[in-house]
């Protein structure tokens, strides 16, 4: 399984970006596909995620700028972003979950920059 993120980039204060994750299999392979994003010296922490049922689960500070979607067709799960704040720097990874006989199978793609300027 590989998940190839991209879309990232150099971004200003209050624009707008949309990061996409292929994966190399259905998506309906995995249980939920997600984003999450890691700043410098901070901690991973979750994005978004959406479910093969299409529920959807947001970071509460970022509820209403950022809109996580799937496109079956095309293996792509998609982050859209807007009023990016500079706070959002981050590399932003795709993650890819699914468990299978009780074990927990955890893919993540290699990771996108978005940078956002003031």
């Amino acid at each position: 399984v590989q998940l190839q993120a991209s879309g990232g980039g150099l971004v200003q204060s209050e624009g707008s970006l949309t990061l996409s994750c292929a994966a190399s299999v259905s998506i309906f392979t995995f249980d939920a596909v997600g984003w999450f994003r890691q700043a410098p010296g901070k901690q991973r922490e979750l994005v978004a995620s959406i479910s093969r049922g299409d529920a959807t689960n947001y970071a509460d500070s970022l509820k209403g700028r950022f809109t996580i979607s799937r496109d079956n067709a095309k293996n792509t799960v998609y982050l859209q972003m807007n009023k990016l704040k500079p706070e959002d720097t981050a590399v932003y990874y795709c993650n890819a979950g699914v468990v299978k006989d009780k074990r927990p199978y955890d893919y993540w793609g290699q990771g996108t920059l978005v940078t956002v300027s003031s």
